[in-house]
């Protein structure tokens, strides 16, 4: 008398891989972690905590400024200066986004949920990059606004609708979103998160003051393009040697596309 086999039950299918179910995989892990939480709101904080501290510093000290100081003193440069600590928390938590799945080893599981591979790098950036500018947009605008109250008191305020501010406010939170995504492309590059972070620090903040060591010439030719410099000019109402605000900005983007495909290109080709 033969035994019977069991019957193995056949696994049904519940639902296709597409790319909507990537991005909500992502925004879930996204919200969930709390290096996240922590970054956004480091960035949020300083945007705007660092804008009042220095326009009240400002407003403060300007009726015993030179009068060269006065002729110089523009209230936007002032108004935008916790970008300039936002957008290290900002880029840090882009290469943390990447380098923080490899650490644990999360990215087999997600690897093996989305085999496909390119689909998981793009909902990733695309959930990063509309993050990180839904974010920094309402952050730049409470800051001006905070910052030119301060400076109404003297009478050194500009308006929202003077030329160049739109540009300026609005470039500086696209600017941050693009700051994110060279970030995280250069962690999915590195997939390590010290390599990842001292690369971009490397990149951003390190690569200007040694140009310095070129010649003169040298220097202002090829400064504008470095990825601080060019990005920066988005923000700018002054652009001095600098190049034009959008071409500077294209610049920037260009550095983070490139990043980006470098790093779709070697996620194709290494093993996880």
């Amino acid at each position: 008398m033969t035994t019977a086999l069991p019957t193995i039950p056949r696994l049904v299918s519940v639902g296709r891989v597409t790319f909507s179910h990537v991005l909500l995989s992502e925004w879930t892990k996204l919200r969930s972690l709390r290096s996240t939480r922590w970054a956004l709101l480091a960035a949020f904080a300083l945007t705007i905590g660092i804008a009042a501290l220095a326009c009240g510093v400002v407003a403060h000290h300007y009726p015993h400024m030179q009068p060269q100081d006065r002729r110089n003193f523009h209230p936007l440069e002032v108004n935008l200066a916790g970008v300039q600590l936002a957008q290290l928390a900002i880029g840090v938590l882009g290469v943390l986004v990447i380098t923080g799945e490899y650490s644990t080893g999360m990215i087999r599981a997600t690897m093996a949920a989305v085999p496909r591979r390119l689909p998981v790098l793009w909902a990733k950036a695309v959930v990063f990059g509309l993050t990180t500018l839904l974010l920094a947009v309402p952050a730049v605008l409470i800051a001006f606004v905070v910052g030119q109250a301060l400076f109404s008191r003297h009478h050194i305020n500009i308006g929202f609708s003077h030329p160049g501010v739109p540009r300026a406010l609005f470039g500086a939170a696209l600017y941050l979103t693009v700051v994110g995504l060279f970030g995280f492309g250069l962690g999915a590059i590195v997939r390590n998160t010290a390599g990842g972070i001292a690369t971009f620090a490397g990149l951003m903040f390190v690569l200007p003051p040694l140009m310095n060591v070129l010649p003169s010439n040298w220097n202002s030719a090829a400064s504008p393009y470095l990825p601080l410099q060019a990005g920066e000019t988005i923000m700018s109402l002054n652009s001095g040697n600098q190049l034009a605000p959008w071409t500077g900005f294209g610049v920037f983007c260009t550095y983070a596309a490139v990043a980006l495909l470098l790093a779709a290109v070697l996620l194709r080709r290494r093993d996880v």
